[in-house]
Parts: structure tokens; C-alpha cells; sequence
């Protein structure tokens, strides 16, 4: 900064100083004409003066604007200027100014969110080009992270870098607090296990936390009907707002969610309601609209005092609610709150969205707990539904939803006990299947030219969860929900057979909607007698009609557990995920291989069983900006290794012609150079890789939920890869066990 700095600072004080004397005689002037213009006349004079030496030249700035502002804190304003900085520097006293003109305080008021040469130019009328713009552009990220110190200000405090003792402090402080957590952790899976069907001994909590009752409108926010004001009664006042809040969203724009909505809204109305009310096209919800949109930028905008507030609010609402005591040891709760009721969206064009959900009261809810706990006790004024005591269940309380009928629970966190024994039991048990798959392969490929119809179905469904991981597919009532579809509850519709397609001699094609609604397309070869079975089971069928028309999810599952004790096909999926990342985790990677091409080898192997798994998801908005910033970094870096290189080579020639020893050192660290950004290069390439593969596929289900943990644990610990970079704190904490107890050995 030095010299240059000083002269600079120098010459803006005498400008500032200078400015001080024209605003005093211009106080002091009766008429102010002639002062003004023997101020102009000094003001040039002065700053021809300190812009002496100087590459630019600034123009001078018009009658109009005489200080020239070199910053916001400069600024004439309607207060009294505080020059404290400036006269002491020049040896003058605090003066108090008059209020600029209307005309010269809007210039200086648009100047004052400028960069200071832009405000310059701006005073003086000059106009900025089009490279000045451009340039000023791509200054803007550095002008945010540069706090640059100007004259009358006081130095920005930066914070102090730390010490090498307070760095090492703040290590050893992090690694006591994980010792600490280490040892605190209720280490479960080293204790005898309960007798069959027992989940716990002890359980105590506070029930489940309610949402808010609705709070009326304000007299001020109204609600029109053909143009005139409405007041609503709560009930139906509370759904119309449910409405207005997802105005800007596409589903209200649906014809199926919005007579579902009008349907469900006239029932809460009251009759003279309902007798007005009779066309949702007539209803303003726009004043509603807006307040939402209000009260959600008042909520983005809220200060540090009132966000910490509200944090420590939400954070006693999880001390309270949030923990339980299960076998007396603090167990986290995964989703204490009950859900507020809203309008029903589902996925994909559900046929029941826009469908009112309505508000779950105490009176609806079963609470389990232990006999000798405390009971949790209801909101004032009401009662449970019911209170049990049922030791072989997992869920703390539950109700009934009214869409779609089906039973919510209440559920401990991922990493709490019953969980954690959860999944550890079902990849056991789909590590039991692995002894015996072989022989229920061989049976239901025998089974594909039995006389019986309906075991002919079931070996050709079983041949598709065991091939193609389909889920099973659930029995469902016509309307219910949404048309997704599973193994069993395929229709003709879904298949296509093809005879000699792409080199293959039987080719079937599926399309159809599955879990979540996501499209599952494929084209499979299969064996001749599956395509035969295939083509008997649609003869003489309606392309709606039932390609399995003997066969459904419980008969199958029967079936299966007769073979295997809780075989079922979800144990198919969960198994042949497994045995997949198994094996491609030792065809793809390498020992020698960096932590970075370690790292790409597990997530294309994982890639491989989300793709059998049809676990796929829709490219990130940012996806085309991010590769493009990763893309700018890697040939930002190519230049920087190129340069090191240039580098390298010329101080070889150098220490090899001078014959100076010390010169080989400086080859040395030429060399770690290169090398280093050699690293980091490979690095960012195996990054972009990843990410282009990865778009459209979603890992985190399949890693989450079918692939048993202990192959991954075993893995790091076979190519020494930290499991941070597998599975971060959550999910470590989920799969404790696994980490604890795996050994390097581990064969799924």
C-alpha cells in the first residue's frame, strides 16, 4: 500500500479540505453569487493541484456539485456533516452546513450508490462507455469482497489471524468434543438382544407437537366475490388462504386440483356461504396473495436479533418435543410435529390434489408409550384418542390421514436403536438369500411351464424383481391415488414384445409410470420362455386389462416366505443392490489409484445400482452454470500447470548450466509445483467427470436404503479412504453399527 497510498490519501484530504472552505464561505455569503464563483475558480485551482502527478485526469465537476465526492460519508445530507477526521487533520473545527438544494441532494443521493469514479462521472454528466461498464461488471465480486479505507473514514477491523496455538487449541478441543460423543453413544448393538417380537422396555416422551390454530385475517386483507367484499367464516376463511397461498404455483392452474379444492372448500362453508359461493373463476384471492408474499419477504428479512430468536424459539420446541427415553437412555424423535393442514399436491397428476387435509386434533391421535412412564399429556381442552402400551411396535403415536385413508406415525430419528436394528436385520436377511438364490432361480424357471396359469405369472413376475429390481407393485382401489405401477400390477398397456431387436432375439419394452411417478423405460432381452409366457398372458386382453390377472403382492410374498423365513420381494431388491455394488466395487477400483479416482470408481458403482434401482431425478437448474464455473477452474488451472512447467524446464537449464548447487533446490520446489497442480488438475477432471454421469441419477436412495453399509465400510477400509467421504456426520451417525463392528474382511 505505502507511498501510493499515502499520496493519494493526501490529495483526497486536500480535496475534502477544500470542500470544507467552499461549504463555510458559502454559508457565510449573503448573495452567494459571487463567493460561488470565486469557490469554483478555487475549487479548479486546487484540484489541478493534488490531481498533479496523476496518470487521470477528472473533470471538473459543474456548478451544481462542487464537492467532489470521494465517498457515502461524504455526502452533503440533511444532517449536520461530522468532519472530525478531516479537521483534525487540517487543524480546522467542526462546521455545520446548510441543507444542499432539492436538485443537487437527488444527484448526490443517486452518486451515493455508485463506485467512486462512476460517482464522479456521474456529477460531472459524463457518459460511461460500454468497456467502462463491462469492466465495472466483472470488478463487482471483488469491489464486495475489497473494503477499501477512504479518506474521513475509520480503518475497517479485520479479525486477527489466529496463532498456532489457538489453532492447535481448537484441534484438540474438536477431537475431545468427538471423544466425548464417542464415548456418550449408546452402543446398542454391543448388548443382548430382546426376545423375538420385543422392541423396547422403557418408553417415555412428551407426544406429538401441534401446529398453531389458524389466526384470522386482518380487517385490513379481504376477500372478494364478483367483485364484492366477502367476510368469511374461520373454517372456510382458513382454506381460502390455503388457496391463495400457492397462487403463483402451476397447481392451481390445474383443472383437476382446483375442483378438488372448490368441492372440499364448499364443505366448510357455511349454508349462506355455499348459497353465494358457487364459482371458484368469480373468487379474488389476490389481497390474501399478497399478505403471503408480505409475510414471507418480512421473514427473509428478518435481523440477526429477530432470526435468533426465532431459532432459540424452534430449538425449545425440540428440547421439549423432540427426545424420548427409550430404555432410559435420550433418544432423538425423527418427526415429532403433525403435519398443519394444506391442500393435497402428490406427485405427478395425482387425481386427488387440490383435496383439503385436514387439521389433526388430539381426540385423532393413539399414543404409545411404556406402563411405568409417564403418559404425555393432551393440548388444554382435549383428550387422547387412545393410549397403549404395545412393546413390539417401533412408533411412539399415529393417526389416520383423510386423503388417502392411510395411517402416519411417529418414529424415533435414523440413528436411534430401533432403527439402526431395523436395518441391520434386513441385510442380514438379504445376505441369508444369497445361499439359497440360486435354487429359487432354478424354481421359477421350472415353474415357467407349469399347467397352472397362475404359477406361470408368478414366475415370470419373480423373474423380473430378480432381473430388473422392480418393486412388487401394491394392490390399489380404482382412483385412489395416483396410476404408478409395480411388477404385479402391470398392464398389457406397459409391455411391448419385440422378436430380433438390436441383435437380440426376444426384446421386451417397459414404460410405465413407478414409484413417486417416475417413468421407468427399458428395453430388456429375455429368455424365450419368459417372452413366451408373456405373449400367452396378453392374448385376448384390452391394453388396460391386468398382465398378471392370477396374481397379486401377497400371494407373491407367500409364496416367497415359504421358501426363505421373510423372504419377500423387497429383500430381492435389497439383495441384488447389494451384491451389485459388491461386485462392481472390485471390478472398478484400484489400489493404486488416488483418493479422488478411489472416490469416482464407488460413486459409478453406485451409479450401477441406481440405475438397475430406477432411482433417477431431474438435472439441477444450476447443473449447465456449475459444470461451466468447474470447466473455467480446470483451464484456469491447464495455464497455471503449463506455466510451472515453462518454469521447471527453465530452471533445470539454468542449475544445469550455471553448475550452482543452490539452484537445484529451487528445481526441487519447481518440481512440487508442478506436481502439485498436476494433483489438483486430476482432481477437478475426476470432479466434473462425476458430476456429468451423475446428473440425472439420484444416489442417495439406493446408499440410504438398499445397499447394506458394511460393504462401503469395508471398502474405505481396504483402499484407505477416509468414510467421511462416503457417508457424512448424519449418516454415520445412521449407520454407527456397521462402522463399529465391520472389519476390512467384510464379504456381503
Amino acid at each position: 500500500m505505502g507511498s501510493e497510498n499515502d499520496a493519494k490519501g493526501d490529495a483526497k484530504t486536500k480535496q475534502k479540505g477544500t470542500t470544507l472552505k467552499r461549504l463555510s464561505d458559502r454559508k457565510s455569503s449573503a448573495s452567494g453569487g459571487d463567493v460561488m464563483k470565486n469557490s469554483l475558480k478555487s475549487a479548479k485551482s486546487k484540484e489541478k493541484k493534488s490531481s498533479a502527478g496523476s496518470s487521470k485526469k477528472v473533470k471538473t465537476p459543474e456548478v451544481e456539485s462542487l464537492e467532489p465526492v470521494s465517498s457515502s460519508s461524504d455526502l452533503v445530507k440533511s444532517e449536520p456533516l461530522d468532519q472530525d477526521f478531516t479537521a483534525k487533520k487540517k487543524g480546522l473545527k467542526r462546521k455545520r452546513v446548510k441543507e444542499e438544494p432539492a436538485e443537487e441532494a437527488a444527484q448526490l443521493a443517486v452518486s451515493s450508490t455508485l463506485p467512486v469514479q462512476r460517482r464522479k462521472r456521474h456529477l460531472s454528466g459524463e457518459e460511461e462507455d460500454e468497456g467502462e461498464a463491462e469492466k465495472r461488471k466483472a470488478q463487482k465480486k471483488r469491489e464486495k469482497k475489497t473494503v477499501k479505507k477512504e479518506e474521513g473514514e475509520h480503518p475497517v477491523s479485520k479479525r486477527a489471524k489466529k496463532t498456532r496455538e489457538e489453532i492447535e487449541e481448537a484441534r484438540r478441543l474438536k477431537i475431545k468434543k468427538k471423544e466425548e460423543e464417542e464415548q456418550n453413544r449408546w452402543r446398542w448393538w454391543e448388548e443382548e438382544k430382546y426376545e423375538d417380537g420385543v422392541k423396547w422396555k422403557f418408553l417415555e416422551h412428551k407426544g406429538p407437537y401441534f401446529p398453531p390454530e389458524y389466526q384470522p385475517l386482518p380487517d385490513s386483507v379481504n376477500f372478494f366475490y364478483k367483485g364484492e367484499k366477502v367476510k368469511l367464516s374461520p373454517a372456510a376463511e382458513e382454506v381460502a388462504v390455503f388457496f391463495a397461498q400457492m397462487l403463483d404455483h402451476e397447481y392451481t392452474t390445474k383443472k383437476v386440483f382446483r375442483e378438488n379444492f372448490f368441492k372440499d372448500w364448499r364443505k366448510e362453508m357455511t349454508p349462506d356461504e355455499r348459497s353465494l359461493i358457487k364459482d371458484l373463476e368469480k373468487c379474488d384471492f389476490s389481497e390474501i396473495h399478497a399478505m403471503h408474499k408480505a409475510k414471507v419477504e418480512a421473514r427473509k428479512n428478518l435481523s440477526k436479533e429477530e432470526k435468533r430468536a426465532l431459532k432459540e424459539a424452534n430449538q425449545k420446541i425440540v428440547d421439549e418435543y423432540g427426545y424420548c427415553l427409550l430404555d432410559h437412555h435420550r433418544e432423538r424423535i425423527g418427526n415429532f410435529k403433525i403435519e398443519p393442514p394444506g391442500l393435497f399436491r402428490g406427485r405427478g397428476e395425482h387425481p386427488k390434489q387440490g383435496m383439503l387435509k385436514k387439521r389433526i386434533q388430539p381426540e385423532d391421535v393413539i399414543i404409545n408409550c411404556g406402563k411405568d412412564s409417564s403418559t404425555p399429556l393432551p393440548p388444554a381442552g382435549h383428550r387422547w384418542k387412545e393410549v397403549r402400551h404395545d412393546n413390539t411396535v417401533t412408533w411412539l403415536a399415529s393417526w389416520t390421514e383423510n386423503i388417502q385413508g392411510s395411517i402416519k406415525y411417529i418414529m424415533l430419528n435414523a440413528n436411534s436403536k430401533l432403527k439402526g436394528e431395523k436395518d441391520w436385520e434386513k441385510y442380514e436377511v438379504a445376505r441369508k438369500l444369497k445361499s439359497c438364490v440360486e435354487s429359487i432361480r432354478n424354481e421359477y424357471l421350472q415353474d415357467l411351464r407349469s399347467r397352472q396359469m397362475v404359477t406361470r405369472q408368478r414366475a415370470v413376475a419373480l423373474y423380473f424383481i430378480d432381473k430388473l429390481a422392480l418393486r412388487a407393485g401394491n394392490e390399489k382401489e380404482e382412483g385412489e391415488t395416483a396410476d404408478t405401477v409395480g411388477c404385479c400390477s402391470l398392464r398389457v398397456e406397459h409391455i411391448t414384445l419385440h422378436e430380433q431387436l438390436d441383435g437380440n432375439e426376444c426384446v421386451v419394452e417397459f414404460d410405465f409410470l413407478g414409484k413417486d411417478s417416475i417413468r421407468y423405460y427399458n428395453k430388456v432381452p429375455v429368455i424365450k420362455k419368459v417372452f413366451k409366457n408373456l405373449k400367452l398372458f396378453m392374448e385376448n386382453k384390452e391394453p388396460g386389462d391386468e398382465l398378471f390377472d392370477r396374481l397379486n403382492t401377497a400371494l407373491l410374498n407367500k409364496h416367497l416366505s415359504s421358501l426363505m423365513p421373510g423372504l419377500t420381494a423387497k429383500v430381492f431388491r435389497t439383495y441384488n443392490a447389494s451384491i451389485t455394488l459388491q461386485q462392481q466395487l472390485k471390478e472398478l477400483t484400484n489400489k493404486s489409484d488416488n483418493v479422488a479416482e478411489k472416490l469416482l470408481s464407488y460413486n459409478r458403482a453406485n451409479r450401477a445400482v441406481a440405475i438397475l434401482c430406477n432411482h433417477q431425478r431431474a438435472a439441477p437448474k444450476t447443473f449447465e452454470q456449475s459444470m461451466a464455473n468447474l470447466q473455467a477452474k480446470i483451464d484456469a488451472r491447464k495455464e497455471q500447470l503449463a506455466l510451472a512447467k515453462t518454469e521447471l524446464k527453465q530452471a533445470k537449464k539454468e542449475a544445469k548450466s550455471k553448475g550452482d548447487p543452490k539452484l537445484q533446490s529451487l528445481v526441487e520446489r519447481k518440481k512440487a509445483a508442478v506436481k502439485r497442480c498436476e494433483e489438483q488438475l486430476l482432481k477437478m477432471e475426476v470432479q466434473a467427470t462425476d458430476r456429468e454421469e451423475n446428473k440425472q441419477i439420484a444416489l442417495g436412495t439406493s446408499k440410504l436404503n438398499y445397499l447394506d453399509p458394511r460393504i462401503s465400510v469395508a471398502w474405505c477400509k481396504n483402499m484407505d479412504v477416509p468414510i467421511e467421504k462416503i457417508y457424512n456426520k448424519t449418516q454415520r451417525e445412521k449407520f454407527a453399527w456397521a462402522i463399529d463392528m465391520t472389519e476390512a474382511d467384510f464379504e456381503f
